[in-house]
């Protein structure tokens, strides 16, 4: 048995719980239908908010995110409230506006992930080593949520 399988269920339920707070600034929860089953399948992901947008990254072994490849529509809980919106993952991300823009801000606003994939930013917050990006694209992927607005109750 994975970590994942003890940790997720217990972060799903404390996101849901008034003890959101202890990780809502950092971690959200993410709902999809699967694409071939039509299952609804819900997922804590860390995140970070870009203006308007919510963006994630996933990790390109795990499967999760072919599920929003081309748009599709999602369920968020997000600091306690639910919302709405269409998310994205990008595949085809290993150059482009992903690695020069969205990347950084994630690796600006999360230093655990600078750990983690061992990335050092310089002074103007960029990588100090311009390969770092085209490394870490390689294993990851991206996902914007977009038109983000409050859940209707279902």
């Amino acid at each position: 048995m994975t970590f994942q399988k003890f940790y997720n269920p217990l972060v799903i339920r404390i996101l849901r719980s008034p003890l959101h707070a202890l990780m809502s600034g950092s971690v959200l929860l993410l709902t999809f239908r699967g694409r071939r089953s039509g299952r609804t399948y819900t997922t804590p992901v860390s995140y970070i908010r870009e203006g308007e947008d919510v963006l994630l990254v996933a990790a390109r072994d795990h499967s999760w995110w072919k599920n929003l490849r081309g748009g599709a529509p999602v369920r968020l809980r997000i600091s306690g409230r639910d919302e709405e919106g269409v998310a994205e993952a990008v595949a085809e991300a290993l150059e482009g506006a992903y690695a020069e823009e969205a990347l950084p801000a994630v690796l600006r606003a999360v230093p655990a992930y600078r750990r983690y994939w061992k990335v050092e930013l310089g002074p103007d917050e960029h990588p100090t080593d311009p390969n770092d990006l085209a490394h870490v694209s390689k294993g990851n992927i991206p996902v914007r949520i977009r038109g983000l607005t409050q859940a209707s109750r279902t």
